[in-house]
């Protein structure tokens, strides 16, 4: 997912995997589901007038900002209105996936085949990328995997001008606006022509799809040629960009992102907030599926992001590092759980509640509503099954004395009407 810029959390409403964005202030452009294919639009008459005003006022305050009046010019000569981009940051879903769902198309078959091949093919590579930044290379590769399928989807929109097209139109027109005059700098440093900078149409690049401004701050050149070079069918310096902003965001060597455990019935202290050492929730009769004692690795909650039903992870503070890649927690179980198979460790062994049906955006606006106007939720109300929603069934939950794991199903709306 850096800067400051907001990252999304979108808790349970479920990114497609691959081409997604990066870096901790990344803008999470692809959270919702993909709409229909529609025919690519054409820019109008007046919505080319308008780009063409703003671009030149642009290039006075890029500019301001360092940026060659040479090298705004040469990079703004690709730029144009996409209509396409816009339509693809408003687009709406009416559904959101299951986490089954999306964990299944993380971990297919497929995935695990084409993740085993990458290791092997970049296996000495990723191994000395470990050995810098501490970080596992199955984790890298995971991530790699999960944005780009191992480089195979790495985005086929021009950067600029879908980030100028972003800053002139889009909801957040000033974020954009600062990925664009990044991007102009690692133009102008000279690692990337501007007809050769592709990537997602929010601008996310490379084969762990960078945001402009992350690779500013944390692309890094492995291979010594002197640039950093994400772009490239070579994955080098990308993959161990990767690991240096996981690094450079705490990750501990050694620690698990998180370990599957049961726990006993009547449990009441799932959730985020809540953290303790692993032998604190053993105490209490936390257990590990496999077997055997956890060690005490760090502090740790209690996740279970399906509710009782579903399998309950023990989690600690490297699962918060990658949610500084994206803060989806599916993102992030889909990276733990991608890079477990491809440690040989196994999957998940409690099963998901794959009969419960996926509510609509109206229902999920419905629980937040409803919520809100009892005092429990005070975000907006969009549909979207953040943390912020989550708290606020758990506080729900409590009150009512159930067990309070945040899980936003159909038995909860019927419970709340």
């Amino acid at each position: 997912m850096p800067h400051t810029a907001k990252v999304f959390a979108i808790g349970l409403a479920l990114l497609p995997i691959g081409c997604g964005s990066a870096g901790s202030e990344r803008y999470v452009a692809s959270a919702r589901p993909a709409a229909a294919p529609a025919l690519i639009a054409v820019a109008s008459a007046e919505q080319t007038a308008g780009f063409d005003r703003w671009a030149a006022g642009f290039r006075a305050r890029a500019v301001g900002k360092g940026i060659s009046p040479a090298v705004v010019d040469r990079a703004m000569r690709v730029a144009a209105y996409d209509p396409d981009v816009i339509r693809l940051d408003r687009r709406q879903a009416e559904f959101a996936r299951p986490i089954w769902e999306y964990l299944d198309s993380a971990v297919s078959d497929t995935r695990l085949a084409n993740g085993r091949k990458a290791l092997a093919d970049h296996g000495a590579v990723l191994s000395r990328i470990e050995a810098r930044y501490g970080v596992p290379k199955e984790v890298v590769a995971a991530i790699w995997g999960m944005e780009t399928s191992y480089g195979v989807n790495r985005g086929r929109k021009g950067i600029i001008p879908s980030l100028a097209t972003l800053a002139y139109d889009g909801r957040r027109g000033a974020f954009f606006e600062e990925q664009l005059v990044a991007a102009l700098k690692i133009i102008q440093a000279g690692d990337v022509d501007p007809a050769s900078m592709m990537g997602s149409w929010a601008g996310a690049m490379g084969h762990t799809q960078f945001m402009p401004t992350s690779y500013l701050s944390y692309a890094v050149d492995f291979t010594g040629d002197g640039k950093r070079d994400i772009w490239s069918d070579n994955p080098t310096d990308a993959l161990a960009s990767a690991a240096n902003y996981l690094a450079r965001m705490g990750w501990t060597t050694g620690q698990p992102w998180a370990v599957e455990v049961t726990v006993p019935a009547g449990f009441r202290e799932a959730g985020k907030s809540i953290k303790k050492q692993p032998s604190q929730w053993q105490a209490q009769g936390v257990q590990a599926v496999r077997g055997g004692r956890i060690a005490d690795h760090g502090t740790a909650s209690i996740l279970m992001p399906a509710g009782a039903n579903g399998p309950a992870l023990m989690i600690f503070d490297n699962f918060r590092v990658i949610s500084r890649y994206n803060n989806a927690d599916s993102y992030v179980m889909g990276v733990g759980l991608l890079s477990d198979h491809l440690a040989g460790r196994g999957g998940l062994v409690k099963g998901w509640p794959r009969s419960d049906r996926p509510l609509t955006e109206a229902e999920r606006k419905e629980i937040q509503r409803r919520l809100a106007d009892m005092g429990y939720y005070q975000g907006e109300i969009d549909g979207v099954t953040g943390s912020g929603t989550m708290e606020a069934v758990r506080a729900w939950q409590m009150a009512q004395g159930a067990a309070p794991d945040g899980y936003v199903n159909e038995a909860l709306l019927k419970k709340l009407r």
